[in-house]
């Protein structure tokens, strides 16, 4: 896809969700062990689970099931009984969950202690808003490509509606490669806006004590998507170099 019409496309589909996602609790106790996620970046309910995700500030293994892959599949099965998604498994409790309700309405009620918002439930309506959002990707993030598997696990700084970040997504989940997302949403009217265009004009500072801060002070700016690949020692900015690097070096030719 030609570089402006991805990324005018991804900021439509993240219009079509009403920007969710985008913002992260300053609240939430983050658990000892990330969630496990079994998920296809254009399936429907599974967008709403990532926005859930990303609005209390969680952070997730990512272990990507596109059409036609095969990679976790065996895992997915063996945790679950099925192959169905979106499926949560979280360590720190022991639970096992099936399906966008039953899983949005135990991460809230978990980590924040609250019902579930209607607006990230499975409805008509906002899995219809959702799927019209992958439409939009013309199918991008929803289909195995060749790819050859890492040794280790990558790490994605990302939040859910950031429109870069979508495309970096995309290419893990076509290429079948587990990632720890780590979500970096905005918790503060100084973090709205572009990393370069924020709506303040102090010097720019993240909350303290949270994974922003975190990142600013080793990076010295809060931007996503970020790479970390152990595997090459690579670590990255800029969506079009991840998808770049991605492509060369995992994707296979058919």
């Amino acid at each position: 896809m030609n570089r402006m019409l991805d990324v005018t496309t991804s900021v439509i589909a993240s219009t079509m969700r009403s920007w969710r996602g985008s913002t992260s609790s300053k609240k939430t106790k983050l658990p000892a062990q990330p969630l496990q996620l079994f998920d296809r970046e254009a399936h429907p309910a599974c967008r709403l689970v990532r926005e859930a995700i990303t609005e209390l500030n969680l952070d997730a293994m990512i272990y990507p099931v596109p059409e036609n892959g095969s990679r976790h599949q065996d895992r997915l099965r063996d945790l679950s009984g099925d192959t169905a998604i979106p499926f949560l498994f979280d360590p720190n409790s022991g639970q096992k969950l099936t399906g966008v309700d039953a899983i949005v309405t135990y991460l809230f009620g978990q980590y924040r202690g609250t019902d579930a918002p209607a607006e990230l439930l499975g409805s008509k309506r906002n899995l219809s808003a959702s799927s019209l959002a992958g439409k939009v990707r013309l199918g991008a993030g929803k289909c195995a490509r060749s790819s050859k598997a890492p040794e280790n696990y990558l790490t994605l700084y990302s939040f859910e509606s950031s429109p870069y970040s979508r495309l970096a997504r995309e290419t893990l989940c076509e290429l079948e490669i587990p990632y720890l997302l780590v979500n970096l949403g905005k918790q503060q009217r100084q973090d709205m806006g572009p990393a370069k265009m924020r709506l303040t004009l102090k010097p720019y500072k993240p909350l303290p004590g949270t994974k922003r801060e975190d990142f600013f002070r080793k990076h010295g700016d809060v931007m996503v998507p970020f790479l970390e690949d152990p595997n090459t020692g690579t670590e990255m900015f800029e969506s079009a170099n991840i998808v770049k690097y991605l492509n060369a070096q995992y994707a296979l030719k058919p």
